[in-house]
């Protein structure tokens, strides 16, 4: 297969390896310039996509391009119209992520439940809005423009948390466009999200449940930084994927979604509450859904466009996926010098010689080759790679997931060491009396 990769910062690299050792071709459009060295010497960077389409179409139907994002949908859609194979969720799968308020509402048109959703582009109108309406909201922006760590899930039951935030937003705003965010009713619970790829037309019949780790330290403290690890399986997803994600089909097939699609929850007595769609291949979530891959990406990412088969082929148990990063993650895109800190240049080492199972569970991010051929840093965020274990049980997907991560030596190196263990403590329990999971 001949692969273009469309992206701002070559978030999936990994793949793009794995495609290449494969023996695929594959070249990378990275849009951001900051990003241009991530993955040096490792894969061929294009500088121009729209000057590699004819590449992709001299393949037929073994060309292909796949899109990172899920801001461009206009964009995938008339590709699509000229005749090439795409992967990414077009004009309904940007919609759905990055306008939160639409997605809310194309839930309830599903028949989903949904909690309190209240869009805004004028900070002091929001903080009438919650004077007037005390109680724990979550502030979140649309789109992709700023970082997760500018999200605030409030703590106070008044509220005032969330107001003094945003009094200081709208203090400290300079940009000439209004602010576009919402407010949503906080929701307690279990969080767990379900995925699944879609050719189009319908899911195909891997459907995975994910239990994310986004806070920068263990035991949930620190910055929302995007996800620090995750714990998956493709099992014992039925239930939960026919109330939610399941209920989408039609207007997937209408919009002509083709991709993986991921919808966050919370689960509790009340039932099932969805609160935002991610329409594009989440990292590091593909990367550790690999690891429970029974076939490589190209017969995966081929099955999505020739719809000729809805199989999937995965292991059961579980997987874990554990996010190494140095300084300056998680840093301000917009704020933070990207020379800053550890990110670029820094050596990586390993205790030992890794086996070639070992490697294979091991998924570089922002890394690239030097000279002599050996891994550095070379990145904006400092986000470098994610160690990966599989295994019958979660405890045994922890300990070889964490066996592989201590193997990796690169000053001031950072990751939490928890990844699984509410799900085992309490989590797990009860999503199974809830009845949603065997």
């Amino acid at each position: 297969m001949r692969i273009l990769g469309i992206g701002d910062w070559n978030d999936l690299g990994d793949m793009y390896l794995r495609l290449a050792s494969n023996g695929h071709q594959v070249r990378v459009s990275i849009g951001e310039p900051a990003a241009h060295g991530t993955m040096r010497g490792m894969i061929e960077r294009v500088p121009d996509w729209q000057a590699a389409l004819p590449w992709v179409r001299d393949a037929g139907d073994d060309g292909l391009v796949v899109f990172e994002g899920a801001t461009s949908g206009p964009l995938q859609d008339r590709l699509r119209s000229d005749g090439f194979r795409v992967i990414g969720g077009g004009a309904i799968g940007a919609r759905l992520e990055g306008d939160r308020a639409y997605g809310q509402e194309a839930m309830r048109e599903a028949g989903l439940q949904t909690a309190a959703t209240h869009a805004f582009t004028d900070y002091a109108e929001a903080v009438s809005f919650i004077r007037a309406r005390p109680a724990r909201w979550v502030y979140k922006y649309n789109g992709d423009r700023f970082p997760s760590t500018h999200n605030y899930v409030g703590e106070l039951d008044d509220g005032s948390d969330v107001i003094a935030l945003l009094d200081h937003y709208r203090g400290t705003w300079r940009h000439a466009d209004r602010p576009g965010f919402v407010l949503m009713e906080h929701v307690a619970g279990v969080e767990v999200g379900i995925g699944a790829y879609f050719n189009g037309e319908d899911f195909l019949d891997a459907v995975c449940l994910d239990w994310e780790h986004k806070r920068f330290f263990p035991g949930d403290l620190g910055e929302l930084t995007g996800e620090m690890g995750t714990l998956v399986t493709y099992r014992g997803s039925e239930r939960l994927f026919a109330a939610t994600l399941g209920k989408m089909r039609a207007r997937l097939r209408a919009g002509g979604y083709c991709g993986y699609i991921n919808l966050n929850t919370i689960v509790n007595e009340r039932g099932i509450w969805p609160l935002e769609f991610t329409c594009r291949f989440g990292y590091p979530g593909f990367a550790i859904l690999d690891a429970l891959h029974d076939e490589g990406w190209a017969d995966i990412l081929a099955r999505l466009v020739s719809r000729d088969s809805l199989g999937i082929r995965t292991r059961p148990g579980w997987a874990i996926g554990v996010v190494l990063t140095v300084p300056p993650f998680p840093r301000l895109l917009e704020d933070d010098d990207p020379d800053r800190g550890l990110a670029r240049g820094t050596p990586i080492s390993f205790r030992r010689k890794l086996a070639a199972e070992e490697l294979r569970n091991l998924h570089l991010a922002e890394v690239a080759r030097d000279a002599a051929g050996g891994l550095v840093t070379s990145g904006v965020l400092g986000y470098l790679m994610v160690a990966t274990g599989s295994g019958a049980t979660v405890p045994e997907a922890q300990a070889r997931a964490y066996a592989l991560a201590r193997t990796v030596v690169v000053p001031n190196l950072r990751y939490r060491t928890d990844i699984g263990e509410r799900f085992v403590a309490q989590d797990h329990a009860t999503l199974q009396r809830l009845g949603w999971m065997p």
